[in-house]
């Protein structure tokens, strides 16, 4: 279905593979370029492409700057060294054993009825995020509000809204 945020609406997210091989293992990583950072899949595939032959992870953040590209062999790098060493990536960064996590569950921004369907469809999950973004939101919140009264409800403007329309919906927002 159609994912919309206030800056605009996709149908799919294009993403960029990565892998980094040695010794006959393979590390993987993966990114989304965002237009939003002037990124796309030609940009940050010659950003990767134009790579020394042989770097570690301390070297790349002095080789790419933060975004994408760097993101995707990062997480490939760690992925590799976590597979020649036996290990959990959270083992070999010296953190404690993940358990499980609540993770919320998305709502796209669309008209207040759509939204409080949405939320009626997904009224069983624990958490949900709205994606939000115009000055008037309120109507929006009050229908996921409808549609999910048992759920923790995040709020996600994407950078839509100015400080005066924040000013005005935060306190209604608690």
């Amino acid at each position: 279905q159609v994912f919309t945020i206030s800056r605009g609406s996709r149908t799919e997210a294009q993403v960029l593979t990565v892998r980094v091989t040695e010794g006959g293992v393979t590390g993987w990583g993966e990114c989304v370029p965002y237009a939003r950072y002037d990124e796309t899949l030609d940009s940050v595939t010659a950003e990767i492409e134009g790579l020394p032959a042989r770097f570690d992870r301390a070297a790349l953040y002095d080789l790419l700057p933060a975004g994408a590209a760097r993101n995707a062999v990062d997480c490939a790098l760690w992925d590799l060294q976590a597979k020649q060493a036996g290990k959990r990536v959270w083992e070999l960064a010296g953190l404690p054993a993940p358990g499980p996590e609540i993770t919320a569950y998305t709502l796209s921004l669309a008209e207040p009825a759509e939204m409080e369907a949405q939320a009626a469809k997904n009224a069983h999950r624990p958490l949900l995020k709205i994606k939000l973004g115009t000055p008037d939101d309120m109507p929006r919140v009050e229908a996921v509000r409808a549609g999910a009264p048992g759920a923790t409800i995040i709020v996600d403007a994407n950078e839509g809204w100015s400080a005066e329309v924040y000013s005005d919906l935060a306190p209604h927002l608690v």
